[in-house]
């Protein structure tokens, strides 16, 4: 498929957690023409040392002709936990916590909206805010879960593969 000259790209950056199971679930829905594994909102532009404030996340880069972002969000909230804060399965710590980032102020809009029309939205905990850094992470952690499929994630298998089309 040429997405080079596709018009209806939009780019989104989830949050849930290990990245490799985000990434490995996402890139099989619908709509969705590419995935990266990085860290957003952090301080340092590159992956070398300490923790800077980075969430784990998945820039998503998808055809809104195919998909609405709100659908994207309705998957997305199938594979969290979203009133967890800065934990995911065995994952434990800020890096790991739930969001979506956008630069586009519609995208938040809407997650915003998808949250709030939601009957537990008190309990909600999934940030929405303006993407301000990404970094990709490390070629190793990039689609993860398809080189080694049996390496650790937190979202069941079952639910991993739910929409991966054959």
């Amino acid at each position: 498929m040429n997405t080079l000259h596709n018009t209806n790209l939009e780019t989104v950056y989830f949050a849930g957690g290990c990245l490799w199971g985000v990434q490995e679930f996402i890139k099989h829905l619908p709509g969705v023409v590419g995935t990266e594994a990085g860290r957003a909102n952090g301080t340092s532009n590159n992956t070398i040392g300490e923790y800077d404030g980075y969430a784990e996340c998945v820039r998503v880069v998808f055809d809104a002709a195919k998909v609405e972002l709100n659908s994207l969000i309705e998957y997305f909230f199938e594979i969290i936990d979203p009133y967890s804060i800065n934990k995911q399965g065995d994952d434990i710590g800020p890096k790991y916590r739930t969001a979506i980032y956008s630069k586009q102020q519609t995208h938040l809009t809407i997650a915003q909206d998808y949250i709030n029309q939601r009957d537990d939205a008190a309990k909600v905990v999934v940030e929405v805010q303006p993407l301000i850094n990404y970094v990709a992470s490390d070629p190793e952690h990039q689609d993860r879960l398809t080189n080694f499929p049996d390496d650790y994630c937190h979202i069941p298998h079952d639910l991993l593969y739910k929409y991966k089309m054959d």
